[in-house]
């Protein structure tokens, strides 16, 4: 093993209820421990959250409330993971930024301070990221096997990125072939329609109010419902512009 590891090396990773450190809970947890000669350990239980799975993060990780109705629960269990963590640094894919704050959290919500300041962390994602660059220069050398020698002069940029989307279609068969499969492969209807984030789009790309008492309706039923309101919201809440213009548009077309 190439790897020199002075004490174990713990991989370890979460199944939730979401990704929101504070709020979610886990409903599974695994580790690996990497020992100093090269042999592995292994730890892995479903935890009962105590709240219910809700349905999107099933379809992620198949965890269903049915699944863990016998599991322990985190506060029955909690010194058990500690131990398996005590003495070693810590590994994960993405652990960083979601694994090592959401079960720092969660255990300090059961009465257990996790106390990994001092311990050494290995982030795979990280270094993925940093060996495998992801940036338009690697992605038109990788598709389309040459150097990208325009790089950052905004014509040779785009005319790069279009020659890269079209070797993706080459490669890869299972690819949609419409823009809207593509946009939907892309994630493009999880952004923001306007640029402050207040409002979103539904399943069906209309956009709908992103807060308040009407969260989640479309604008133009509101506009149809209760004008009112939208009008209010354009006088008296603090609104980016983007907002307020893309509102106005939707009060203008039910007018017209």
């Amino acid at each position: 093993m190439r790897l020199k590891l002075e004490r174990p090396l713990a991989f370890f990773d979460l199944e939730t209820t979401g990704v929101k450190v504070g709020t979610d809970r886990i409903v599974q947890i695994a580790i690996v421990k990497l020992m100093p000669d090269g042999a592995r350990q292994q730890y892995e239980t479903l935890v009962n959250p105590g709240i219910p799975i809700p349905p999107e993060s099933t379809r992620i990780h198949g965890i269903t409330d049915l699944d863990v109705a016998m599991a322990p629960c985190l506060e029955d269990i909690a010194k058990e993971i500690l131990d398996e963590l005590a003495g070693c640094d810590l590994a994960g894919f993405n652990c960083l930024r979601f694994d090592v704050p959401l079960l720092s959290e969660e255990l300090l919500r059961v009465g257990h301070n996790w106390d990994h300041a001092s311990l050494r962390v290995v982030d795979v994602q990280r270094i993925f990221h940093k060996m495998e660059p992801r940036n338009l220069s690697a992605a038109l050398k990788f598709y389309c096997g040459r150097e990208h020698t325009g790089a950052h002069e905004a014509l040779a940029d785009v005319q790069a990125t279009a020659d890269v989307l079209l070797a993706q279609m080459e490669r890869y068969s299972d690819l949609p072939i419409d823009v809207a499969g593509l946009g939907e492969l892309s994630g493009d209807r999880e952004r923001s329609p306007d640029a402050g984030g207040k409002l979103m789009f539904d399943d069906r790309g209309q956009v709908c109010l992103g807060f308040g008492k009407y969260r989640g309706w479309t604008l133009e039923t509101i506009g149809r419902n209760d004008p009112g309101y939208l009008q209010w919201l354009m006088t008296k809440a603090e609104l980016p512009a983007s907002t307020l213009s893309i509102m106005r548009a939707t009060l203008a077309d039910l007018q017209a």
